[in-house]
């Protein structure tokens, strides 16, 4: 029997080239399952290709921040973002269909999956709320009681877009990073691969891919060129990035 490899990708950001380059390197690696946090959508400018992709890869997917505010109307209960945020996800809306709107509205919040390491629960932010972040700085003895009250030994959430990993003594929590609109200091797909030996074995990978294009993409679109910077620099200040 074939043992378990897991890729894990998450914020995608609508950026197809980051998405495929990531897929290729799963193959690659011989991954046998993948799962996704969300945020397929939001800032880049292939959510249509992106959305494609996932559904026709099957790829188990759960509801990122950016994906309910276009499945869900950017609900009057969601506070808005400042910046380019919903910007983009206004234009988003213009560039996807019916069929589009029901796959991301049929997405989980929390998803689970049983390893041969005990169950992993994955989330984008956290288990009741896409749009929190979880917290890996507080005390191990809070994320133990955070592994208990989701009956799992494995935890895994993005939102972040920095990959992080922290272990306790009941299991482990991953944040892969993000795929399409990396902001750890350097450009590339970030994105993670876990092994099943005594333990989960993490890798965080950074993968290359041809982010100019992606850069092109948006400013063919006349999407905010801000974001075009940020996903060549792999940082969030892209006049400074950190290398």
């Amino acid at each position: 029997m074939k043992s378990m490899i897991l890729g894990v990708m998450s914020d995608v950001h609508a950026n197809i080239h980051a998405l495929k380059a990531a897929w290729a390197a799963f193959q690659s690696r011989g991954v046998t399952h993948t799962i996704c946090l969300g945020d397929l959508v939001g800032y880049g400018a292939s959510p249509l290709e992106v959305i494609s992709f996932m559904r026709d890869n099957n790829i188990p997917t759960t509801l990122g921040a950016s994906d309910a505010r276009i499945a869900f109307e950017l609900s009057e209960n969601i506070e808005p973002r400042t910046g380019v945020a919903d910007q983009t996800l206004v234009w988003t809306k213009t560039q996807i269909g019916d069929s589009e709107m029901r796959y991301m509205r049929q997405l989980k919040v929390v998803e689970r999956l049983q390893t041969p390491r005990g169950r992993l629960k994955f989330f984008h932010g956290l288990p009741d709320d896409p749009d929190g972040r979880l917290d890996l700085q507080v005390h191990v003895s809070e994320l133990d009681a955070q592994l208990e009250g989701l009956n799992a030994s494995i935890i895994i959430s993005g939102g972040t877009h920095i990959p992080a990993i922290q272990r306790t003594k009941n299991g482990v929590f991953i944040n892969p990073g993000s795929v399409g609109l990396s902001l750890n200091g350097e450009p590339g797909a970030d994105c993670a691969i876990i092994e099943f030996g005594l333990r989960p074995e993490v890798d965080l990978l950074k993968i290359k891919y041809d982010y100019q294009a992606a850069a092109f993409d948006i400013l063919t679109w006349g999407l905010p060129p801000v974001i075009a910077d940020v996903i060549k620099a792999g940082s969030a200040n892209p006049g400074n990035p950190r290398r």
